[in-house]
């Protein structure tokens, strides 16, 4: 019966993430290009971000909201951040600061150079395809920020997105992990 209810949330998370995408890459560039330093100030108002770090990020590929500005804003204020990497299937963080070299990572992404230092992120700021205001996401549908959530114990999860990849419901299962905020170029959404 498990495997049933996988299979009917794992195709119903197929079609929204579709349409999540379809609306976010419609987006016109320059209303992407306004709204990113938008979100980057709302992100930075959150008491979350006031913390000592170190924050992780993702580095933005195809239509994705962008994060870099909030990171070089962290990084001027001396806050230590990393970058995702998927290394033996598991994700884990190094150590990067902004104009640091970065190296393809597989799946799009790129990333810290092999050699830097692995850290535990207090604070992540994920990517996500759609999100619901229970703080439920939809990823690209490999579960690893869900496992890295799991596997970090206690930070503060904040999704970065546009306000058009809220749908009303993700379906959510036992393995998925709440996010703490989404913050969208029209709000900062405490979720949970």
């Amino acid at each position: 019966m498990t495997n049933l209810l996988s299979d009917s949330a794992a195709h119903r998370k197929a079609a929204l993430r579709e349409a999540a995408l379809a609306r976010r890459d419609a987006l016109e560039i320059d209303d992407r290009l306004e709204w990113d330093p938008v979100i980057a100030e709302r992100a930075l108002a959150l008491s979350a971000l006031s913390g000592d770090g170190p924050v992780s990020a993702y580095w933005p590929m195809r239509s994705e909201a962008d994060p870099r500005p909030i990171l070089e804003a962290l990084h001027a204020q001396g806050m230590p951040l990393c970058l995702p990497a998927i290394v033996s299937g598991a994700m884990l963080f190094r150590r990067w600061a902004p104009w640091e070299p970065i190296v393809p990572g597989g799946f799009g992404t790129l990333v810290p150079e092999p050699g830097q230092a692995e850290v535990k992120p207090r604070i992540l700021l994920v990517p996500l395809a759609a999100f619901d205001r229970r703080g439920f996401r939809i990823g690209y549908g490999k579960g690893y920020y869900d496992r890295a959530l799991t596997e970090l114990g206690p930070v503060t999860s904040i999704g970065v997105a546009y306000a058009v990849q809220e749908i009303e419901a993700v379906p959510d299962e036992p393995h998925d992990r709440r996010l703490d905020w989404v913050v969208t170029e029209r709000e900062a959404i405490r979720c949970g």
